[in-house]
């Protein structure tokens, strides 16, 4: 079969993420129409990848075609993250160390981020898990789910995304860093989730295999895309991220967001050339589904809230299902896990407190859920996982 894919292999250091050349993928005019959700085992020659090896590669091509069609690629890793600490405070109510810090990296240390940890004084006893939050931009961690989180045995990085880049149309900050750069925000943002991964990796209270992190909303997109691209995030937790995150853009449900919209009110999110699948989604090569499926065979749940209609939590639950056939045919379907609750947009305690008894279950094997409250929904897809997972 002749294919219009070439595979690049140029990566970044670092990381999982790939350098795409533009020139090496065809244009959407070029591209098939695919109705249901695109199988993720379809090889550019129109076979199935059926081993674990051939996942591997798979999975690569996919990841390169995910950043070049809709996230654009994330810059280098700088190898070079180091961090100053302004404030340091005890909150005995919950006995823990609060420290404020300013993270710094880059050519010159020039993309700089304000973070807040807070580490239970358990730490003294060995290493804990970290969950790493993006969303300091819209003000700190409310007391109680630090609290919770605290009190479960878990360290709290609060950092702020849009430190390394803004949220809005203005010149993108990491580019100051990175003039090449021409990736979204949320591949900037998913970034900066790794630097802070950087850094927890060198500190002794932290066990760098048990490593989490989430956010909500826009936010959530960025966490998403961040587990997907560093193997070194043990559970990835997106909140309520919709489209461009944990959504799905070819099973719409009524009131939810697709391309068309998000891409008026928030372009700069996302890789220019996206704006090609406007009305023509069925020339998306993959679907949400994929992204979600590129974590694997590592832990991901999605929080989700059955009145954020624009989030289109049905289109996640199918998505969902969609990408649990990846973890499955990599033997770990139960370390893929969905979770609603009533309500609406927020990122809310029920949120972190499913986040937390999923971690409990991922990291030290305690606990296990996966609700599903669309039992009308189609599947919206065919294909299975191959059966064969020999080497």
């Amino acid at each position: 079969m002749t294919s219009c894919w070439r595979t690049s292999t140029k990566r970044s250091a670092g990381s999982d993420t790939a350098v795409p050349d533009p020139a090496e993928f065809p244009a959407p005019s070029r591209l098939p129409r695919i109705a249901e959700l695109p199988d993720p085992f379809v090889r550019s020659d129109g076979s199935r990848a059926s081993t674990r090896n051939e996942w591997r590669r798979q999975r690569a091509a996919l990841l390169e075609r995910v950043l070049h069609y809709q996230y654009g690629p994330l810059p280098p890793a700088p190898r070079n993250v180091i961090a100053s600490a302004k404030r340091v405070r005890r909150i005995e109510p919950i006995a823990a160390t609060e420290t404020e810090l300013i993270l710094k990296m880059g050519p010159g240390h020039a993309v700089t981020a304000r973070m807040v940890l807070t580490v239970p004084d358990r730490s003294r006893h060995g290493p804990l898990p970290a969950i790493v939050r993006g969303d300091l931009c819209w003000g700190r961690t409310r007391r109680r789910i630090v609290a919770a989180v605290v009190n479960r045995g878990y360290i709290l990085a609060d950092f702020d995304r849009t430190d390394i880049a803004e949220d809005g149309p203005a010149q993108n900050r990491i580019r100051d860093a990175y003039p090449g750069f021409d990736g979204g925000r949320i591949a900037a943002w998913a970034w900066g989730f790794h630097r802070v991964v950087d850094y927890l990796r060198t500190l002794d209270v932290v066990d760098a295999k048990r490593i989490a992190v989430t956010g909500h909303s826009r936010g959530g997109k960025a966490a998403l895309l961040a587990g997907a691209t560093d193997h070194r995030i043990a559970l990835t937790a997106p909140n309520d991220s919709g489209c461009g995150g944990a959504g799905c853009y070819r099973l719409q449900a009524p009131g939810s967001e697709d391309i068309a919209a998000i891409l008026k009110n928030f372009p700069y999110w996302f890789h220019p050339r996206f704006s090609q699948f406007i009305g023509k989604v069925t020339r998306l090569p993959f679907d949400q589904h994929t992204v979600k499926a590129l974590v694997a065979p590592r832990a991901l749940l999605t929080t989700e809230a059955l009145g954020d209609l624009w989030a289109n939590p049905k289109g996640t639950q199918q998505s969902h299902h969609a990408a649990k056939e990846v973890f499955a045919f990599l033997g770990v379907a139960d370390r893929i896990g969905i979770h609603f609750r009533p309500g609406g947009h927020k990122h809310r305690i029920e949120d972190w407190i499913a986040l937390l008894d999923f971690a409990d279950w991922q990291f030290f094997g305690r606990n296990v859920f996966d609700r599903r409250p669309y039992t009308d929904a189609e599947a919206g897809y065919a294909w299975k996982k191959p059966g064969n997972r020999s080497r």
